[in-house]
């Protein structure tokens, strides 16, 4: 089962700036990268730290966690840097009417949900 959350206008989202999505029991960082947008848990899986105050690398499309330098890959949710070891889930997000929807599963993924 799914459910479709509207994070707003794609305009509004700045290339290379996290903003931070609230959604019942999930928080996703969500991240524009150029043309794309990617979704991606709000929580680095080495410790329990928000990613969307952390850094972007446009680039390399990739967050950086603000506490230990962690980096993961927006595209596939993989860590790039130690110390985390294990992937963040990822969402598939699409634009609709140049509004930007991040579809939540019940079991996130990792693999390349970007729009």
């Amino acid at each position: 089962m799914s459910r479709d959350v509207t994070v707003g206008p794609l305009s509004g989202l700045l290339d290379g700036v996290a903003q931070r999505l609230d959604s019942g029991e999930a928080s996703i960082c969500v991240v524009r990268c150029g043309d794309s947008v990617y979704a991606i848990d709000d929580v680095c899986s080495h410790e329990d730290y928000s990613l969307s105050v952390g850094e972007v690398d446009v680039e390399e499309c990739a967050i950086e966690c603000w506490k230990h330098g962690s980096l993961f890959s927006l595209v596939t949710g993989a860590p790039l840097t130690f110390p985390a070891t294990r992937p963040g889930a990822t969402y598939e997000v699409t634009i609709e009417s140049d509004q930007v929807v991040v579809h939540l599963l019940d079991d996130a993924t990792t693999g390349d949900g970007a729009a």
